[in-house]
């Protein structure tokens, strides 16, 4: 089995179809998109797929080293992870294919008008040993 990483993004990704932002649905848009991903993960419990979910926070906070003694620096001038990345699951399944297949099934999660969103997501996968330079 393989770890997948399926990330969702405020924005940085293609736009959806259904493409209003969370900010402007409905409590009732809201609470369908939510229990669309509950069970959605609920069903993946059943096949041993689902590891892990949760959304983020709109806050956040980059932290640097900055030498022995020193207070960690924070925040900089760079893009922030908090204005793009909405959430994630992780899941463990047989095949890329299946990663995909699922990572489909989770963009049509409703939202405005309570319509499927057709989203991007991110597919990533987790590695499982580190990466090796050949010259």
């Amino acid at each position: 089995m393989a770890k997948y990483l399926l990330l969702k993004h405020y924005r940085g990704a293609p736009a959806a179809v259904n493409d209003v932002p969370m900010d402007q649905w409905t409590q009732e848009e809201i609470s369908a998109h939510v229990q669309y991903m509950h069970d959605f993960a609920a069903r993946l419990e059943e096949t041993g797929e689902f590891v892990f979910a949760h959304a983020l926070a709109p806050e956040g906070t980059f932290v640097r080293y900055d030498g022995e003694g020193r207070p960690p620096v924070t925040d900089g001038p760079f893009a922030e992870t908090k204005d793009l990345i909405a959430g994630g699951m992780v899941i463990d399944v047989d095949s890329y294919e299946r990663a995909v297949e699922l990572a489909g099934e989770l963009s049509a999660a409703p939202g405005a008008g309570g319509k499927p969103i057709h989203e991007w997501l991110e597919l990533r996968p987790f590695l499982t040993e580190p990466p090796t330079i050949t010259e």
